[in-house]
């Protein structure tokens, strides 16, 4: 086996990179901007878990959704083409656990009265912060959705990702006794 020591390979010096397909293309695509944001997610997940106290009994969940973050990236670097090789997807039942896991942690909480501003505990702070990226890689896959089309998992996937984290960042909130509810017009 060889071990590569360095870290870069001067392949992306003209602006390009590669997919898992071996197709080269610009490091603008659209398809490396959803990788991106899939990447920045995962690493706002990591945020959350380490932000004090803890995330409790939410955190092996939030490293299982890291791992499936990593799958969505690798599902999103091999665009679904006439090429029948295996290949790694997001799958239903990913979707699936995540719809349970939302419904689980949702059924302990208070019903909602108000919007709920990003705060409270700082681990729950982070699950917004993690939220609104999911938000975001979501609308860049619709766009790219619009040009390739994706896999269908995978769009549902990021979907149901942001409403876990809303509910996780409620649970971090000292099971919503510590959202910070909006108040229309305090300011005025």
């Amino acid at each position: 086996m060889v071990v590569l020591n360095k870290i870069y390979t001067r392949t992306g010096d003209d602006g390009t990179s590669g997919l898992g397909s071996g197709e080269r293309r610009s490091k603008s695509d659209l398809r490396f901007e959803a990788i991106g944001t899939i990447d920045e997610l995962s690493a706002a997940i990591g945020l959350a878990r380490v932000a004090p106290p803890g995330c409790g009994d939410l955190d092996p969940m939030l490293a299982r959704i890291q791992n499936d973050l990593f799958d969505l990236g690798a599902d999103l670097a091999v665009p679904d083409r006439t090429d029948k090789r295996e290949r790694l997807r997001v799958v239903e039942a990913q979707v699936t656990r995540l719809e349970r896991e939302i419904d689980a942690l949702n059924a302990d909480l208070a019903a909602l009265t108000s919007f709920i501003l990003p705060g409270g505990t700082p681990p729950a702070a982070a699950l917004h912060f993690a939220r609104t990226v999911a938000r975001r890689a979501e609308r860049i896959m619709v766009a790219l959705n619009a040009r390739e089309p994706l896999n269908p998992a995978a769009l549902t996937f990021v979907n149901r990702l942001s409403d876990f984290l809303f509910v996780a960042a409620r649970v971090a909130n000292d099971g919503g006794t510590s959202d910070v509810l909006w108040v229309p017009g305090e300011n005025r």
